[in-house]
């Protein structure tokens, strides 16, 4: 296949991928992060999908490697062992310099895990995604989980729970969304997706004006899993088995802004049993 401002490399990158059933969007924000624009990303994408040879509408703008995202300190300590919050000590279980991941074992106790599911279930409704045009919640095919959220400090426990998170992401408590909770049934899964908002997307734009972009994400798992459900990076080879009170933190935007591409993350499908989990997005400014 002849290509302009795109190489072999990419191409090949489009085909495997979206034989593998990721979406349009789901490449094209990829794309987007790593210097192309999003019209080419899509044309791309779609002359590809359809085996149409690629035009100059393709090109690059400033290249394939020009995300330029500058790696900073972590927001949460990587050279200690564990974490002294408030009402309990959380042990570090795995660390990732780049992009920063960071596993800890007991973030929270198993009779809290099943609280939380407990104060859930009546709640739980079909999970959607984001439009990347409208910035509307819409359920997707990519996505077959069921969820809720819980507000900020919407009582007791969970005020007890969102300090608790605050203190470990180090980040000021205000700046996090609500706590989501999700459940994933045999065959459920999220496929690979990122948790910022690609700032060329019509649709991110509403949501950066409750808080700027989002800077870091905790997933908690509630329940251990017989089989599957793991949180996997594929583009660093990283894959989390998910483990009762145990929880994975990553980090992906700058003090510039920048997000970085790395983070690119999937709930692997749930083979047997099923999968409890709570995520906490912190954004760069007070949540609201």
């Amino acid at each position: 296949m002849s290509q302009v401002g795109i190489s072999q490399e990419w191409v090949n990158w489009i085909e495997t991928n979206l034989k593998n059933g990721c979406t349009v969007d789901m490449l094209a924000n990829i794309m987007v992060s790593k210097g192309f624009t999003l019209q080419a990303s899509v044309q791309a994408i779609s002359d590809i999908q359809q085996g149409r040879p690629l035009t100059k509408t393709n090109a690059l703008v400033g290249g394939a490697n020009s995300s330029g995202f500058i790696y900073e300190a972590s927001r949460v300590p990587m050279d200690v062992n564990f974490i002294d919050t408030s009402d309990r000590r959380v042990f570090i279980g795995a660390k990732v310099e780049r992009p920063v991941i960071i596993t800890f074992d007991n973030l929270m106790s198993h009779e809290e895990c099943d609280q939380l599911i407990a104060l859930s279930q009546s709640r739980m409704k079909s999970s959607r995604v984001v439009d990347n045009e409208t910035g509307k919640e819409e359920l997707h095919p990519e996505r077959t989980s069921t969820g809720t959220f819980f507000n900020i400090c919407e009582n007791e426990f969970i005020t007890t729970l969102d300090r608790r998170i605050a203190e470990v992401m180090h980040w000021p408590m205000e700046n996090g969304e609500g706590i989501q909770i999700l459940n994933y049934q045999p065959g459920a899964e999220y496929r690979a997706h990122f948790d910022f908002f690609p700032y060329d997307l019509k649709g991110s734009q509403q949501h950066l004006a409750t808080g700027g972009q989002r800077v870091s994400t905790l997933v908690m798992y509630l329940n251990d899993v017989e089989q599957g459900g793991e949180t996997t990076f594929p583009d660093v080879g990283v894959s989390v088995v998910p483990k009762k009170g145990a929880a994975v933190y990553f980090e992906y935007c700058n003090s510039k802004g920048q997000v970085d591409p790395l983070t690119l993350h999937a709930g692997n499908p749930v083979i047997k049993g099923e999968k409890w989990i709570a995520t906490k997005w912190m954004r760069q400014h007070k949540y609201n």
